[in-house]
């Protein structure tokens, strides 16, 4: 399988703790920080996994921390002035696998849900939520299985979106059409799941969804997700 991490942004409101640092290097303990976690742990469970990290804010510091990792590396130069959505479309070729994992690089998740789910193959597209989540910065409202709309400006919906992306083949071709499309049409500052939802709304795609609130885990957004994600990264 492929996973692509998406580490290009400056980490805005983890700020000054995040002016020198990309949040995804922050030290969850002396020797691992929350990026390093995530790709030992997929390592783990997929022995056979090519992972993708797209960076850009302190590049260097970044592939440094990965350098012995085996990892591969998209540089998005523009990341001061885009949105995940570039991010992606600089790494787009590697869309085109039968099974690809997408996954915000502030994401902490107990280990027992990236063996279960992150790195298990799937057949249909699907994000994952957590409906025991009330106050989440990007979240979905369902009809079904099935997502009817992701947005930041939902006044009510059915759970948080988790930001983990999981594609089978067909739907990847398509989310490269949707970004290439976006990004042509100078839609560059936008997230990537913003691509997703005109997909919902332009063709019917059906995007389903993955009820996580049994697992354990943290996106590093404020002071408070930090001493969280500790907590997530000892199971």
């Amino acid at each position: 399988m492929t996973y692509i991490i998406l580490a290009a942004g400056k980490g805005t409101s983890l700020q000054p703790l995040t002016l020198k640092t990309p949040k995804s290097l922050y030290k969850l303990d002396r020797n691992t920080t929350v990026l390093q976690r995530m790709v030992r742990l997929i390592r783990k469970f997929d022995t056979k996994a090519e992972i993708v990290v797209i960076a850009g804010f302190l590049y260097d510091q970044i592939t440094r921390e990965l350098e012995r990792e085996n990892v591969t590396f998209v540089r998005n130069p523009f990341y001061a002035t885009t949105g995940s959505i570039a991010s992606l479309w600089f790494a787009k070729k590697y869309l085109e696998r039968d099974n690809i994992t997408i996954i915000n690089s502030d994401i902490v998740a107990e280990s027992k849900l990236v063996e279960e789910i992150f790195c298990k193959p799937t057949d249909v597209p699907y994000v994952l939520v957590d409906s025991s989540k009330t106050e989440g910065k990007y979240n979905v409202q369902v009809n079904g299985d099935r997502i009817c709309v992701m947005s930041k400006e939902l006044s009510s919906f059915y759970a948080q979106y988790v930001s983990v992306t999981k594609l089978d083949a067909v739907s990847a071709r398509f989310l490269i059409e949707e970004i290439d499309d976006m990004v042509n049409g100078e839609m560059y500052n936008q997230l990537f799941e913003d691509a997703l939802v005109q997909m919902i709304f332009k063709n019917d795609f059906d995007l389903y969804y993955k009820d996580i609130k049994d697992y354990s885990w943290a996106e590093v957004d404020n002071v408070d997700d930090l001493i969280r994600a500790k907590e997530v990264q000892k199971n």
